[in-house]
């Protein structure tokens, strides 16, 4: 694979930027990443055919894999020189992710969930910030409902809302649009574009969705 660079255009702090990466789960599956780089309130999305490595490289940038070898640099922190206490006290307080399977706690409400994240990250449960997230996002009305009561789209929405409440200076999303449809995928696409500016944090979105190429022109395609 050749290594390139994808930049975003306006100068802004650099919150993500990536050398010389690499990672192997076996001598038959091995992977070297072009470089990256993304700054704050922008959109990088990465495309690609699968078996590409698209989910690794996202688990990678989220401190969830360990690299061979290459710099992970978030907010200026090499988060693959950082131990593992370190990493998940980092990750908690810098790093928002999105992932296919929102992995709710089911016995909480949509609230509770929410407000779990902070809890988790901060040992501070941030009840007023997550009720204005979830005002935000147009759930303020579902907030004591469980996560089995909602739609598709509405879980998605509070899966944003997690990833948002401790202000990350990095929000990873794994096919956030995948399972929706037209209109809801572009609700979702929205509302990731216009929260990543308000919190100014580094939106990188991993996805097949041909629907999200035409929203977001810088791209990084894994082929």
């Amino acid at each position: 694979m050749n290594c390139i660079s994808v930049t975003c255009n306006t100068i802004r702090l650099i919150m993500l930027e990536t050398k010389e990466l690499t990672f192997s789960y076996n001598k038959h599956t091995q992977f070297s990443f072009p470089e990256l780089r993304c700054n704050s309130s922008e959109t990088l999305l990465i495309t690609g055919n699968s078996g590409k490595g698209k989910t690794t490289l996202l688990h990678l940038l989220a401190g969830l894999l360990r690299p061979e070898n290459g710099k992970i640099a978030v907010d200026e922190t090499d988060i693959a020189q950082l131990s593992e206490k370190k990493l998940d006290q980092f990750r908690g307080k810098n790093i928002g992710l999105i992932l296919q399977q929102s992995h709710f706690i089911a016995s909480l409400s949509v609230l509770e969930n929410v407000v779990l994240a902070s809890w988790l990250a901060t040992g501070k449960e941030a009840v007023q910030k997550a009720e204005k997230l979830l005002d935000e996002l147009d759930l303020v009305n579902q907030k004591h409902k469980f996560p089995s009561q909602l739609s598709i789209g509405q879980q998605q929405r509070v899966s944003i809302a997690r990833a948002l409440i401790n202000e990350p200076k990095l929000l990873l999303a794994d096919e956030p649009t995948s399972s929706l449809d037209d209109e809801n995928a572009m609700v979702v696409a929205n509302l990731l574009q216009k929260l990543s500016k308000e919190y100014k944090a580094a939106l990188v979105i991993v996805t097949h969705d041909k629907r999200l190429k035409d929203k977001f022109p810088n791209q990084l395609n894994l082929n």
